[in-house]
């Protein structure tokens, strides 16, 4: 609390005072975290009426977004360590998905009156599709490039990936699937 009071240039005190406890600020640190996700996620201009091209948006907004922010990663490691203790004490953490879910489901809806996507996807499964594979290739690319031989934190290693979540979760909602 020092460390962070000295940083804030204010006093533990003052910490206490605005969040209660030191649980309290990182419940708040977390909150705000999935905010400025949603916050950047809501600024992307998607066309519905495109739902294959807004779908891939989405994807590259993930990937590119957790890319962009490792601390993002490194809180919610933190965080999947502790078994979501302080995010689920949040009584705003629900909201924090279903704009992204809410987005995807107008896409697959869209999509499905179209004749291009599948009528049995949910948008909640699409959702953990795109945020899984982009995460888990960000927050284990320093181990998996040991593992592997290979440096998956090159731009041309992430956009490899990125158009590899893309192709697999066209396969998954499209109602014909390119071969």
């Amino acid at each position: 609390m020092e460390k962070i009071s000295q940083s804030a240039k204010s006093f533990d005190r003052m910490i206490y005072y605005y969040f209660g406890s030191k649980e309290g600020l990182f419940i708040e640190v977390l909150e705000d975290m999935y905010r400025r996700m949603n916050d950047a996620e809501l600024k992307l201009k998607l066309d519905i009426e495109r739902p294959v091209e807004s779908l891939k948006e989405v994807i590259c907004f993930v990937v590119s977004y957790y890319n962009r922010n490792p601390e993002f990663i490194t809180l919610l490691n933190t965080e999947n360590l502790h078994r979501g203790k302080h995010i689920s004490k949040s009584a705003r953490a629900r909201e924090y998905s279903s704009p992204a879910i809410a987005i995807i489901s107008q896409l697959l809806e869209s999509g499905v009156r179209q004749g291009v996507f599948r009528p049995d996807v949910s948008a909640r499964n699409v959702y953990l599709l795109i945020a899984a594979t982009g995460y888990f290739f960000i927050s284990n690319g320093h181990t998996l490039s040991t593992f592997l031989g290979e440096d998956l934190k090159t731009p041309e290693a992430l956009a490899q990936w990125q158009a590899f979540i893309i192709s697999t979760v066209l396969r998954t909602v499209l109602l014909s699937p390119p071969i």
